[in-house]
């Protein structure tokens, strides 16, 4: 109570605004508002497009500004607490940075095309770009938080097996075209028809509009068809293998102290009160003793000053313990 009370009011503001702060029962009323802004703007949008539905324009019209309003309000406010959210930067730079942020250019994306929906045809389809405020918000929460980390985590091996897909792509589509280009010269014109139906045959079963007629061509369609199933089967069985290591550490971050009979394991997360934490700080303020530190593919032995890092895995035991 007292804490809240020392806070200024922007402090306070910047508190409740920030997305995911579970601590927080008004910032917790706050995120849910949010969404529920977000889910009425997005549902106006999509009923805005019935005909059956055209007398409800005007009320559609009035739900979009009432819901864009209370954008605008969010999107102030939070250019106002930037300095805050970027206290390595001082006034106006905390601001600008804000706004080329990821979260800034969505927040502005989301407002912008309702000042310009009878103009141009682009600040219309930004409309679609309101869904990602929605992702913006869930993606602080727990369950959107571990999708993320996987595929930040596997990003490597995405984008090696993105590269198999392209090269595997190209080569069927000059493929394709070599054989077929004779036979049918209106439907393989050129290398990029061919890159069309070789996208549509590698990843899916085709969509029939372009499709081979000679033996060559159908052979190559059939061995291609069969690379397909692998090629898809490489991305999935990478991220799912992500989620299985990302739910075993999160098992390990949910370990307590009394959970500790003897020797236990601690993951380390975002947050973890042990992160960036030195050994000794560790031992003296929870009266454990670090054993071993696993970081990454490297097991280290501890020293007092060894700082503990994000995705760490500590092997501990209690001073208790270990006296007794």
């Amino acid at each position: 109570m007292g804490e809240s009370i020392r806070k200024s009011p922007k402090r306070r503001i910047f508190d409740i605004i920030q997305i995911g702060n579970k601590n927080d029962l008004i910032s917790r009323l706050f995120d849910w508002f949010i969404v529920i802004i977000i889910i009425l703007n997005i549902l106006t949008v999509f009923l805005d497009t019935f005909e059956e539905l055209s007398g409800l324009r005007p009320l559609f019209r009035v739900v979009e500004a009432v819901t864009v309003f209370f954008f605008c309000i969010e999107y102030i406010l939070r250019i106002w607490t930037a300095g805050y959210l970027y206290p390595e930067k001082k006034g106006i730079g905390a601001q600008l940075r804000f706004l080329h942020s990821f979260d800034g250019i969505v927040d502005l994306l989301t407002i912008l095309p309702f000042f310009f929906l009878d103009g141009f045809i682009v600040f219309r389809m930004l409309r679609v770009v309101r869904i990602l405020h929605l992702f913006r918000v869930n993606a602080h929460y727990d369950s959107f938080h571990v999708i993320t980390s996987v595929l930040i985590e596997k990003k490597n091996q995405i984008f090696s097996s993105v590269f198999i897909i392209i090269v595997l792509m190209l080569a069927s589509s000059l493929g394709i075209y070599s054989a077929e280009h004779e036979a049918q010269p209106e439907a393989f014109r050129n290398a990029f028809s061919g890159v069309w139906w070789s996208v549509s045959t590698l990843l899916t079963v085709g969509y029939g509009d372009i499709y081979p007629i000679t033996v060559i061509g159908k052979i190559m369609a059939i061995l291609i068809a069969f690379l397909g199933v692998g090629v898809v089967a490489i991305p999935t069985g990478i991220i799912s293998a992500g989620f299985v290591e990302q739910y075993t550490k999160k098992q390990y971050s949910d370990v307590r102290f009394s959970d500790v009979n003897d020797v236990g394991e601690i993951f380390i997360d975002d947050k973890s009160s042990f992160k960036g934490l030195t050994v000794a700080e560790v031992t003296e303020n929870y009266n454990i003793r670090i054993l071993v530190i696993l970081r990454g593919e490297m097991t280290i032995v501890p020293n007092d000053i060894l700082k503990l890092k994000k995705n760490d895995i500590i092997i501990v035991k209690t001073d208790k313990l270990i006296k007794a």
